[in-house]
């Protein structure tokens, strides 16, 4: 068994598109979504500790950030974020994590025909995803990420820690409007709940912008609603996670298989 560990978990896609992959590659596993609060996480990875026929998951809103305290072994990927997104249990019940969300929303942008090397970043958020594509930024040679948060003192620890890894990177925190910037990326959960506020201020995006969100439904997101009303090119959430699946599917699994 696989799991997906959320809050909400209804709007996941994940167990489709992994269980459609798994059953095309002849594995034998079946992903489950499975709904867990903020605050129940502990609890429940102690559990699949011990559940023999569990054998790894992937992890969305709220949970990437708590995860890491909960593993045993983490990736210097995860390390470096503060995060991890996808974890997989070994025959002896240790858990081991990684970060793959800054790989996945690059390949996603790349596939679209937007390679992020030269190109002026606009980052909403500074939780787990947010910090994923931030370094994912520095790695893969964008000239410049603007992070902007609801708590500013969120965005500049972020800040400090990009700058760190990633010293050719321009990197700052700023306001909530988005001019001048080439790509512009809602990595909150915002959108995802009917009434929700827009990540920023839209009124700052150029037709010439892409706009990026990292929520998968509703599809549009109200932020790429707008963007699109602007004449901006947009990528949804699912891109992202598509471009995902086959590098999850070989962590969650593979080791595990061979324990």
């Amino acid at each position: 068994m696989l799991a997906i560990i959320a809050d909400p978990v209804v709007q996941a896609s994940a167990p489709a598109l992994v269980n459609a992959a798994l059953t095309e590659r002849g594995r034998d596993y079946v992903m489950v979504p499975l709904q867990v609060p903020r605050g129940a996480l502990p609890g429940v990875m102690a559990a699949l500790r011990v559940v023999g026929s569990f054998h790894g998951g992937i992890v969305s809103m709220p949970h990437k950030a708590a995860l890491v305290d909960l593993l045993d072994e983490v990736s210097p990927e995860g390390r470096q974020v503060g995060a991890c997104n996808v974890f997989r249990r070994r025959a002896d019940g240790r858990l081991s994590g990684t970060m793959l969300d800054g790989e996945g929303f690059v390949a996603a942008l790349a596939r679209a025909g937007h390679a992020v090397r030269g190109r002026s970043v606009f980052l909403a958020g500074a939780g787990g995803a947010a910090a994923a594509i931030a370094h994912a930024m520095g790695k893969y040679g964008a000239a410049s990420l603007t992070i902007h948060n609801r708590t500013r003192a969120r965005a500049e620890a972020l800040v400090e820690r990009v700058r760190a890894a990633w010293p050719a990177l321009a990197a700052r925190a700023g306001g909530p409007r988005p001019d001048g910037h080439d790509v512009v990326v809602n990595a909150t959960s915002l959108g995802m709940q009917p009434g929700d506020p827009l990540p920023l201020e839209v009124d700052g995006l150029s037709p010439a912008a892409f706009a990026a969100d990292i929520v998968i439904r509703p599809e549009p997101t109200p932020f790429l609603a707008e963007a699109a009303r602007r004449g901006c090119r947009v990528q949804p959430g699912k891109p992202m996670l598509a471009e995902q699946i086959g590098m999850m599917i070989a962590f969650m699994t593979d080791e595990c298989a061979a324990a």
